[in-house]
């Protein structure tokens, strides 16, 4: 059951004034907001009442066949090609109950486990929750898109009759409000006391990153902007201003008082060049091609990692620009990140799946350039991803070869050094010539890499 704090509701009749008074307190109207606390059941309530406790992702449900099977990528389960019977009433049951638990803990491969046996991703329990409308609300990206891959109602109802966009845009999930508005979520539908999600993420948010990356992807979508809430009778606007929101206010007045865009595509390019996060939203709101290229063939979102604009490439991979789009220099976003060793822009992009493996036009994967370069946070960071250590480029190359040859011996490289011997890079690999990482230290006299390689 839902347990909430004080303040996660203001009334239809909030006294709004200079310092936002809040008089009256109202259930919540979503699962949670910003100040809601949502816990789930101990025990996983189900639809029958029949209390049941958590089926384990690897368990055979009871009355079926004892048949071994193993999570996909996409969910389904594998039995050598043959689908699994229909569970019966009572396994759907549990199945559903187990899923809807796993979503509640963010548990991905046992969701995966789960919806491969027949798990119902729409599957509601007594408090209308199910593990679609719970990844919106808890922002768990990964469940929303394996139950958007699994048929979930991309417009399905909770017990507030708010969308599941409503729910991620009162918690600042920006992520989850691009993937459902990619997916054709309703993107003005009212709920019970009169909100739209733009209503809910200025009313019931705060001026804070997230809900300004969240207004603007909502901007970017093409949501209503200047229709008031039922009660208050407020624009997302007049809320901002009177809850004190300059940030927020700061991004709506842009959005309701910009000059008409007449070229989206020029715009969208030319504001992502110059970090605008602002006009990329409106650029996309009017239209423009998310993909669109320049002369040189670099996409908005290239252009953004390039400029380390973090701001507007947070609005485009919300809104689903593509990492891996290659440039005419054979560039991605992805590939960028490791010459300019953002580790910010490393973080914004990794939601959107980059491929680690993509090379450049020198054969390398991101951590090449970067160890050479002496990004040592970036290094840090990026080992953790599961790229390559190992991986040779065109030059005969690895990661540690470039830290010691291109490097310059120095207390930076010294710590990439230990950072990828740290990750598994084999010091034994050596370039086109046959020369270690370990000889090319002791040739150009960088004696504390020399000892590093020696302790490996």
């Amino acid at each position: 059951m839902r347990t909430m704090r004080r303040g996660s509701r203001t009334s239809a009749t909030v006294a709004v004034a200079a310092g936002l008074a809040v008089a009256t307190v109202l259930a919540a109207c979503t699962s949670s907001g910003p100040a809601t606390t949502v816990t789930p059941p101990a025990t996983p309530a189900t639809t029958t009442g029949v209390a049941t406790g958590p089926l384990d992702g690897a368990e055979t449900p009871t009355g079926g066949s004892a048949v071994t099977t193993r999570p996909l990528e996409g969910g389904e389960a594998s039995t050598g090609g043959a689908r699994m019977a229909t569970p019966s009433a009572a396994e759907q049951v549990r199945l559903d109950a187990a899923l809807r638990d796993a979503a509640w803990k963010d548990d991905l491969p046992r969701a995966r486990a789960l919806v491969g046996r027949g798990a119902d991703v729409n599957a509601k329990d007594e408090t209308q929750q199910s593990a679609y409308l719970v990844a919106t609300s808890e922002g768990h990206l990964g469940l929303l898109r394996l139950a958007l891959a699994h048929g979930a109602r991309v417009d399905d109802k909770d017990s507030w009759n708010g969308t599941g966009l409503i729910r991620a845009a009162e918690r600042g999930h920006a992520l989850v409000v691009g993937e459902l508005l990619r997916a054709g979520i309703d993107r003005d539908h009212v709920n019970r006391i009169g909100y739209q999600a733009i209503h809910e993420a200025v009313w019931l948010g705060r001026d804070t990153t997230s809900y300004v990356d969240t207004v603007r992807v909502l901007v970017a979508g093409g949501v209503q902007l200047t229709r008031p809430s039922r009660d208050e009778g407020l624009t997302p606007l007049r809320m901002a201003r009177e809850r004190g929101f300059d940030r927020l206010t700061g991004v709506l007045v842009t959005a309701t008082t910009a000059d008409r865009v007449d070229d989206p595509d020029a715009a969208l390019l030319s504001a992502a060049q110059r970090g605008d996060a602002d006009a990329v939203s409106l650029a996309l709101r009017a239209g423009a091609d998310i993909e669109a290229r320049d002369a040189k063939r670099r996409t908005p979102l290239l252009l953004a990692v390039t400029g380390d604009h973090v701001d507007a490439a947070r609005v485009l991979v919300a809104m689903g620009a593509d990492p891996d789009a290659l440039d005419d220099r054979h560039d991605t976003p992805w590939l960028v990140t490791g010459v300019t060793g953002s580790v910010a822009m490393l973080e914004t992009l990794l939601p959107a799946g980059p491929d680690l493996t993509v090379r450049n036009r020198f054969g390398g994967v991101s951590v090449i350039p970067a160890s050479e370069r002496g990004h040592v946070d970036y290094v840090r960071r990026v080992v953790q991803t599961g790229i390559d250590v190992n991986h040779v480029n065109d030059l005969g190359w690895t990661a540690l070869l470039e830290a010691v040859i291109l490097g310059d011996g120095g207390e930076r490289h010294q710590q990439i050094v230990r950072l990828l011997l740290d990750a598994g890079a084999d010091r034994s690999i050596a370039d086109k010539d046959g020369v270690t990482a370990l000889e090319h230290a002791r040739e150009k006299g960088y004696a504390a890499i020399a000892r590093i390689l020696e302790q490996f």
